[in-house]
């Protein structure tokens, strides 16, 4: 019995979707080990602060706030009046 058309094209499609399927799962797979390697890296920055446990949240939250502990300030005004 001959293959129709529609049916190579059905076969087609099927084919591409499991590659389809596959490069999905390669991709979260690759997404898991940078977020890994990023956290390894991060880790290995911290510890080699010799920062302690204890001191560590304020450390990031300087960062964040763009306080290293610096007498440096930031200009303060620059952003708001845009805004206003």
């Amino acid at each position: 019995m001959a293959v129709s058309k529609s049916q190579k094209i059905q076969a087609e499609i099927d084919k591409v979707k499991a590659k389809i399927s596959e490069q999905q799962a390669r991709l979260k797979e690759l997404e898991k080990n940078k977020q890994e390697a990023e956290n390894s890296e991060i880790v290995d920055i911290v510890r080699g602060m010799s920062i302690s446990l204890e001191e560590l949240p304020l450390v990031l939250q300087r960062l964040r706030d763009g306080t290293s502990g610096q007498s440096v300030q930031k200009s303060g005004d620059g952003g708001k009046e845009e805004n206003e």
